[in-house]
């Protein structure tokens, strides 16, 4: 997500966009201070005093998942590549079926505040919370490196700042406010921002479908022949040969272009139910039924925004043209700027930029607050503080850890995003959600689902799933060996694909069973027998996880 203004032209009125994105900020600034007034408990911080209702924290599901990217990222790909863009929502919303039936009762009955309560439950409780609270940091902050460095790439299109100091400058000011939402209203007050920019993110992008179909006299398959020919008339290099109605424009080809794929849709599918900022959102419910509720409003949400991005990565396709899309500096991301410039001129521009601006926000906030409760709560209260003969941390003490977190990364985020500004961030949340799938998802089955699983075939699975993939991914071409990599200067890619998910994810459910049968440790078989009650029933799930 580089910068998206075309090079030749200023698309839009940058004071419009900052008139928009300040208002929006104005307005949430007020509903998380109103929505802080009582934050004084670990519970009312890090879970909103599990006072939010199934179609609230559904509408805040979608809100924390329909990241810039999401909308950016596959309108672009789909005007660009058509079939095997839309591969990508396909991708993104089967996910959630994953989460809705193996993880989100569950782990909503079994937990407190944070994923490694779930695991830790029956296990060895210092080993197995540091490795827990140490991938959902790792995910975290590479997620969280994403969008900010993506918040860099939106400001040349929305306030026409094409320098690096400038960019820098709009990073800093959106980390600042992010520690501010975070600091001031915690999980209720980041919940209420993101239910304002779902709303708002998905009915932006439902009136500019139905503003591109009413273009077409509602006829879709006329989009599609429209598009089709814009392709096929394009004069940038190998584009116009694409067939965007079939599969196989982006990853056909080679054998490699197609196990890429299914690696990549492997950590896409697998990675939502192990994202530890989408598992904290099922603790701020008061019961299970709240949990499933939520998924059913997530997915009805998400399902509908990824088929308006069909319309929309078309429309742009037939209506701004490839070649345009494509000699804009962000590429493919700058579809869906340039189709609201096309339909709406300044005014829809300004609202969809600003949308764009306030996915980033919230989205970063959830990152946050969920980062700097998994510090707070697992690795001060549990790791450090925790054990026998030592005074019990008071929640007072682990919402004060959590905000000063909360600054540090924030922090550490401007800092990461500066650096990362105009390089390839792709591979950053691809990144995100194949450590999740390797990480944590084995983890939280095997722990949920098979009682002889132990404390080393936790540790095993864990970091052995955080280490195989990052080391992966450092040795993929998406970090080296290509002109589109992080680093293009150089080139020591020996792994051929640019998400490890298809060597990764199974390596980690291996490790966790051989570490498992290998181990002379049987856990406690009653805690297994609670565990398995308090999953199943939801019975003890407001008391203390600790045993």
């Amino acid at each position: 997500m580089t910068t998206l203004v075309a090079q030749s032209e200023t698309v839009g009125n940058p004071l419009a966009n900052i008139g928009i994105f300040s208002l929006f900020v104005i307005v949430t600034m007020v509903v998380v201070i109103r929505a802080s007034k009582r934050n004084a408990t670990a519970d009312e911080f890090f879970t909103g005093g599990r006072g939010f209702s199934g179609p609230q924290n559904g509408i805040a599901i979608a809100g924390d998942y329909l990241s810039a990217a999401s909308f950016l990222g596959i309108a672009g790909a789909i005007a660009v590549y058509g079939y095997d863009g839309f591969l990508y929502s396909i991708g993104f919303l089967v996910a959630w079926l994953v989460a809705l039936l193996l993880v989100a009762e569950l782990l909503r009955n079994t937990g407190r505040f944070t994923m490694a309560d779930v695991l830790s439950f029956r296990l060895k409780q210092r080993p197995v919370r540091l490795a827990a609270a140490t991938n959902t940091l790792t995910v975290s902050l590479f997620y969280l490196l994403a969008q900010m460095a993506g918040a860099g790439g939106l400001v040349a299109l929305l306030l026409d700042i094409n320098s690096r100091a400038g960019q820098s400058v709009v990073i800093a000011v959106v980390g600042v406010l992010m520690i501010v939402y975070v600091l001031v209203g915690g999980m209720k007050g980041t919940t209420w921002v993101q239910i304002i920019k779902a709303v708002l993110l998905i009915a932006g992008a439902g009136i500019m479908t139905v503003m591109v179909l009413a273009k077409f006299g509602l006829n879709f398959s006329e989009i599609l022949g429209s598009a089709q020919s814009a392709i096929s008339g394009a004069t940038t290099a190998g584009v116009a040969d694409r067939d965007v109605l079939a599969p196989g424009a982006q990853y056909g080809g080679s054998l490699t272009s197609q196990i890429n794929f299914i690696s990549l849709a492997l950590a896409l599918v697998l990675g939502t139910a192990g994202l530890p900022h989408v598992l904290m959102r099922f603790y701020t419910v008061p019961t299970a039924k709240e949990a499933r509720r939520s998924v059913v409003w997530a997915i009805a949400l998400i399902g509908a925004f990824y088929l308006f991005t069909l319309v929309l990565g078309y429309g742009a396709a037939a209506l701004v043209g490839p070649d345009r899309i494509l000699g804009a500096a962000g590429g493919v991301n700058s579809a869906a700027p340039l189709l609201a410039f096309e339909l709406g001129g300044v005014i829809l521009l300004g609202v969809i930029s600003a949308v764009a601006f306030a996915t980033i926000l919230a989205v970063v906030a959830g990152l946050t607050i969920t980062a700097s409760a998994s510090f707070a709560h697992d690795i001060y209260a549990n790791v450090l503080r925790g054990g026998p003969g030592k005074k019990p941390v008071t929640e007072a003490e682990q919402v004060r850890v959590s905000r000063i977190t909360a600054v540090v990364l924030g922090l550490l985020g401007i800092g990461l995003g500066i650096l990362a500004n105009g390089q390839n961030i792709a591979f950053l949340v691809a990144l995100a959600f194949a450590v999740a799938a390797a990480a944590n998802l084995p983890t939280i089955i095997y722990s949920l689902y098979w009682r002889r699983f132990n404390t080393r075939g936790a540790l095993w699975s864990m970091y052995g799933g955080l280490i195989s993939t990052i080391v992966l991914i450092v040795f993929s071409p998406a970090v080296s060996g290509s002109k589109t990599a992080m680093i293009p200067g150089a080139d020591f890619a020996w792994f051929p694909l640019a998400n490890p998910g298809i060597v990764s994810i199974p390596l980690a459910f291996i490790l966790g069973i051989v570490g498992t049968l290998t181990s002379p440790d049987n856990e406690d078989p009653k805690v297994a027998a609670e565990m398995e009650v308090r999953s199943l029933t939801g019975i003890g799930a407001e008391k203390a996880v600790s045993h």
